[in-house]
């Protein structure tokens, strides 16, 4: 009787990290083995030869005294991996955050229920961010199902870093500062962030301890761009997140020290639910070319995105949606999977809001106003510049509507499979010679995992690709001559 009641509990969000098997290191042979299948398709039989001796001489030598420490460093930690990994590829990078770490892009919901539409901005916008603060409530009371591969749990604690989480710059390293709380855990800062025209500001999300809604938050954002409308651009603190990190850590640190109140304010913005961007931009996008959309999300105006927020909602003036995040905290496929519930609920709204327009009593925003003197202004100029001066992107981004995964599924093709061929493929078209792509592999179902690298340009990806440019190849005399 216990066991069928204990069946019917839902699964709760972080149920399985505390018995998530730490992550594995691979053994040394393995990891030899793979470097030289990725070596291969690049390298003549001279050069292949004599990495092959190279690592030999590797495995042989000191290799086998490292794997030794890494071995050492496995049984003392549930994820040996984590910290080198944060440290490496995150914190320690000193070059800006913003045009070469965050990652972000467009929304879909102008391929249905909100096409382009000046007008439309700040009530498509309190819909979109209702349903983001839904999501945050499913993390917040552990009610988003656990994700798993099979029946085997992933790890869901990049999920923890989706809201309420900023990082921080230092001199020589920055840090992640996570203020969400599960309900059980205890309290978690409820407040939103606003950025309009160069200026911030604050109002919670939460009113009585309900999630406010459509209309109210209407209204909240009603009042600040009508302020901003009507008043003088902004200091454009926000720029300053987009310097070269070191500069970012020295300019905060002269900002605190102007005056305590700027240090609250600062608080204030990184511990927010997240950061909801005005942006008067229009991108002109359409549901088959989203390249305006992508190109302004990534590296649009940076006075109104808190680059270093964990998650900045950014709202065209034409109705249309975008997003950038600091990458340091979790791995894009947490706002896919964000992404992709705020989709299907505006879907299944039909894109409105069908509930009261009752509007409680509620305070206003609250302008945050940071003292500035003449230096923090000439940071702020200069943030600005050097971000202006580094903004050259050159990204086209279609969407594929021929078919899509079922249709490759029919055909007993796996979609990765597909996709990744197809991409080396055109490469070998347009240069004859094959591309050192780079995939993700998820490592989620050990404790903390992240990512690892998958190299997909392998030697039978070589000669797939050369049979399909000969034109005398078919696929009797390719299989004779593969295998």
């Amino acid at each position: 009787m216990a066991s069928r009641v204990s069946e019917s509990v839902p699964e709760r969000t972080f149920q399985y990290q505390d018995s998530l098997p730490p992550l594995p290191v691979p053994s040394l042979q393995s990891s030899l083995s793979k470097y030289l299948d990725a070596v291969h398709p690049f390298a003549t039989e001279r050069e292949f030869a004599a990495t092959v001796n190279i690592v030999k001489k590797f495995q042989d030598g000191i290799g086998k005294e490292l794997h030794q420490k890494l071995l050492q460093r496995a049984r003392n930690k549930r994820n040996w991996l984590e910290e080198w990994w944060l440290d490496a590829a995150y914190l320690e990078v000193r070059i800006p955050s913003q045009l070469n770490v965050n990652f972000g892009g467009p929304a879909p919901y102008l391929e249905h229920y909100w096409p382009p539409e000046d007008g439309t901005c700040l009530q498509r916008a309190s819909i979109s961010t209702w349903y983001s603060l839904q999501y945050w409530n499913l993390l917040h009371t552990e009610r988003l199902a656990p994700q798993k591969s099979g029946k085997t749990p992933f790890d869901m604690d990049q999920f923890r870093m989706l809201f309420n989480t900023c990082k921080v710059p230092g001199v020589k390293k920055d840090s992640i500062h996570n203020y969400f709380q599960t309900e059980s855990e205890g309290a978690c800062p409820s407040h939103l962030v606003v950025m309009c025209r160069g200026r911030i500001f604050t109002f919670n999300a939460l009113h009585d301890g309900q999630i406010l809604t459509p209309p109210e938050l209407l209204r909240q954002l009603s009042y600040v761009k009508e302020r901003c409308d009507r008043e003088p651009l902004g200091e454009g603190v926000a720029a300053l997140t987009s310097d070269e990190r070191t500069r970012w850590a020295k300019a905060r640190e002269h900002l605190i020290s102007i005056d305590p109140h700027n240090e609250s304010i600062l608080e204030t913005i990184q511990s927010s639910l997240f950061v909801i961007s005005l942006d008067e931009s229009r991108p002109h996008s359409t549901p088959e070319n989203y390249t305006n959309m992508t190109v302004e999300a990534l590296a649009g105006n940076p006075t109104i995105r808190w680059g270093d927020k964990s998650y900045n909602s950014i709202v065209f003036s034409d109705g249309t949606f975008g997003s950038t995040c600091d990458h340091a905290p979790y791995d894009a496929m947490v706002l896919v999977s964000m992404c992709w519930y705020l989709d299907q609920e505006i879907k299944a709204a039909e894109g409105k809001w069908k509930g009261s327009d009752r509007v409680r009593q509620m305070p206003l925003p609250e302008e945050l106003l940071f003292t500035l003197d003449e230096k923090a202004r000439s940071d702020i100029s200069h943030a600005k510049q050097q971000y202006l001066e580094s903004v050259n992107l050159q990204i086209v981004c279609y969407a594929f509507t021929a078919f899509g995964k079922s249709a490759i599924r029919d055909k007993k093709l796996h979609p990765d499979t597909f996709v990744q061929l197809a991409m080396q493929l055109a490469y070998y078209r347009l240069h004859k010679k094959l591309g050192s792509c780079y995939e993700t592999a998820t490592t989620r179902k050990f404790f903390h995992g992240r990512t690892e690298t998958m190299r997909p340009c392998t030697q039978e990806a070589v000669n797939w690709c050369r049979a399909m440019m000969d034109p005398t190849c078919n696929t009797d005399t390719f299989a004779v001559s593969r295998f």
